[in-house]
């Protein structure tokens, strides 16, 4: 088994053809052929059913998929990382965010890392923070913002910022429309919530808050994309708990009321996660340096945003 035999094996199961896979490589059909059926000589087992449309993987086939993604994935991150040593600060950075972050920074540090890191090119992709510390370990991120990980040998966690989260309510929700400035954690079991399933940050945090109070989740709607909860909010069908940051960066931040959660108060804790197996670049470095201070900003500035 090799690099070559992975990569062209890679390709015939995501392009669901060898002749569209010799198109797309530039390599003549029997040579990419022979490469896939030395491979599946050498585990014992097909790894395609062949049909005249195509072909499609079998269960080994799939199975082999999922672990060559991350092998070449591995290579390439270890040829970058070889290459940023060489350049500096130059290279591909490649940063995962939580949905309710990725609005409200993503344009922020691009504008950064075009300012100060002009060499180098910015990636981002979306998460839940259990799934970024998956991808972390297998290189499909460099580096994940990430709310309340867990402690892990495989990574490296380093805190950043307490966020402290918000009752999101209607204009016309009258309980709240006057006097009152802020509700407790043991009032917030009375409300409805529009709130991401588990395992989302906010939803762990909110129900481990309310059972150190001897409370539970009220749930009206179980809804992951934030710009929809805001929405669903707005629009009366409940309340949702939010940090301020994923509030306003949406078209209905002045359409909805937004009051602080006491007595304690309620706060999710935000950390930049690194890989520990691999060591840091100086883009790496220099990346994480501009991702601390951005965050930071743009949290702090929509917290004193009226």
């Amino acid at each position: 088994m090799d690099l070559k035999q992975l990569e062209y094996f890679r390709h015939v199961a995501e392009l669901g053809s060898f002749t569209r896979a010799a198109t797309f490589l530039s390599v003549v059909q029997p040579a990419l052929s022979r490469q896939v059926r030395q491979l599946e000589v050498e585990l014992g087992q097909n790894l395609f059913d062949r049909n005249g449309r195509g072909v499609v993987l079998t269960d080994a086939g799939t199975r082999l998929l999922e672990h060559t993604r991350g092998i070449l994935m591995q290579v390439g991150r270890a040829r970058q990382e070889l290459e940023d040593q060489r350049n500096g600060d130059s290279g591909h950075f490649v940063l995962g965010l939580p949905p309710s972050l990725g609005r409200s920074v993503t344009v922020p540090l691009v504008k950064a890392f075009g300012r100060l890191l002009p060499n180098a090119s910015l990636a981002t992709v979306e998460g839940l923070s259990a799934y970024m510390l998956e991808w972390l370990n297998i290189g499909r991120v460099d580096c994940a913002l990430v709310y309340n990980a867990p402690a892990s040998p495989g990574v490296d966690v380093q805190p950043l910022l307490d966020d402290q989260l918000f009752l999101i309510a209607p204009l016309s929700a009258k309980p709240l429309r006057k006097a009152r400035k802020s509700i407790t954690l043991v009032e917030l079991a009375d409300y409805p919530l529009v709130i991401p399933s588990r395992p989302h940050s906010i939803r762990m945090s909110v129900e481990n808050a309310l059972a150190a109070v001897g409370r539970k989740i009220r749930v009206a709607h179980e809804i992951e994309c934030i710009p929809a909860v805001i929405d669903l909010v707005r629009q009366g069908h409940g309340f949702a708990v939010l940090p301020l940051n994923a509030v306003k960066s949406t078209q209905w931040g002045d359409e909805v009321q937004v009051k602080p959660i006491l007595s304690p108060m309620l706060t999710t804790s935000l950390s930049i996660a690194i890989s520990a197996q691999r060591p840091k670049s100086p883009l790496m470095r220099k990346a994480l340096d501009v991702i601390r201070d951005i965050v930071r900003q743009e949290i702090r500035s929509a917290e004193i945003m009226p």
